[in-house]
């Protein structure tokens, strides 16, 4: 299954980050005195688990999937759960019902998907902000990275850098500048203590070695609302939902803060063009239970990145200003891992606190 897998994305012509690198079991060397009609039996009897597992995995899905995601129905992160929710229901031939557990910042959602069986029909939506958790908070009763086995990416909202327009500044290099020249005296809005707006306001800080006040706020939507007012001058944004207002005129936006430029608002430079290195992302994708079996998780793989390619679900992910990312499972846990180390040494360097 897991040849058939990567056979059916190559040829949808997708390129995933980091192939996968399937296990060798190696059988002990048995005793020599052992009788050969014995080495037989035991031999056939040890491979009945495997055989009954991939049976198993053949016929999955038999009944609905549940999909856990940490975040109140409405959002972005709603919203995308739910488009891939339709694409993964019609090529699984299974609902897929989306239980929203929003809370503890998606800790709730975690620990619940933890907690079910490992049998490919709980998953999670898992948000960059899981990834800031791990450090931020001192207690969690579960480990990320040991507890959920990664299946792949999904999109990534790309944060973006915008002001209210009274402040002085039409570049990042103008905004250091005038910042530099009022130490402490912008404040910087986020969706909430340790949220990734927060982290990268943060790391925008240690960075350019500016001093700004940060307001959180209990979401992205008072927090721009406010932005808007001027109650506050600056914020990392998704683009998602700051689009709009940078369009009407309400924000001033100042550049991408990801790697690349964005193809929503192309002439838009990076914050990494004014400060080398500097790269914030808010991505999302999807995890199981660690000890799901690695023929399901292929499976799901498979279908949630052929579901990424597809001109039709595309095309409803680019209306809200995301953009698919495709990786195995491995390149998906890969990369979460990396972002748990690099936002570990920000929440330690800033001293941040859960609230």
């Amino acid at each position: 299954m897991v040849r058939r897998a990567e056979g059916a994305i190559k040829a949808a012509g997708i390129k995933l980050e980091e192939s996968v690198s399937l296990p060798v079991f190696h059988r002990g060397t048995a005793m020599k005195l052992f009788r050969r009609r014995f080495l037989h039996l035991a031999a056939g009897a040890a491979a009945l688990p495997a055989v009954s597992r991939l049976a198993w995995a053949e016929t999955y899905p038999t009944r609905p999937l549940r999909w856990i995601v940490g975040f109140a129905p409405g959002g972005g992160s709603d919203t995308v759960t739910r488009i891939m929710a339709q694409w993964l229901s019609e090529r699984l031939g299974q609902s897929i019902i989306v239980e929203n557990k929003p809370g503890a910042s998606t800790n709730i959602s975690i620990q619940a998907v933890i907690s079910s069986p490992p049998d490919g029909y709980t998953l999670l939506f898992i948000a960059a902000s899981a990834a800031v958790n791990v450090t931020l908070f001192d207690n969690l009763p579960f480990d990320l990275l040991r507890d959920i086995a990664p299946v792949s990416g999904l999109i990534d909202f790309p944060l973006v850098m915008v002001v209210n327009p009274s402040l002085p500044a039409n570049t990042v290099p103008e905004f250091i500048a005038y910042a530099k020249a009022n130490p402490g005296k912008i404040s910087m809005a986020s969706f909430g203590t340790g949220s990734t707006s927060h982290v990268a306001g943060e790391l925008f800080k240690m960075m350019t070695g500016v001093n700004m006040v940060h307001v959180p706020y209990r979401g992205e939507a008072p927090a721009l609302t406010d932005m808007i007012a001027g109650q506050v001058q600056v914020m990392f944004s998704t683009l998602t939902g700051a689009l709009a207002h940078i369009r009407s005129g309400a924000l001033r936006l100042l550049a991408v803060a990801g790697k690349s430029r964005s193809e929503f608002v192309p002439q838009t430079p990076t914050v990494g063009e004014s400060v080398p290195g500097y790269e914030a992302n808010s991505w999302c994708g999807v995890g199981v239970p660690r000890a799901t079996p690695a023929e399901i998780i292929a499976r799901l793989n498979t279908e949630i990145n052929l579901g990424l390619a597809d001109p039709a679900t595309k095309a409803r992910l680019a209306a809200v200003a995301t953009t698919p990312i495709f990786y195995t499972p491995a390149g998906f846990g890969a990369y979460v891992a990396g972002e748990v180390e690099k936002w570990g040494k920000v929440v330690r360097a800033a001293n941040i606190k859960p609230e």
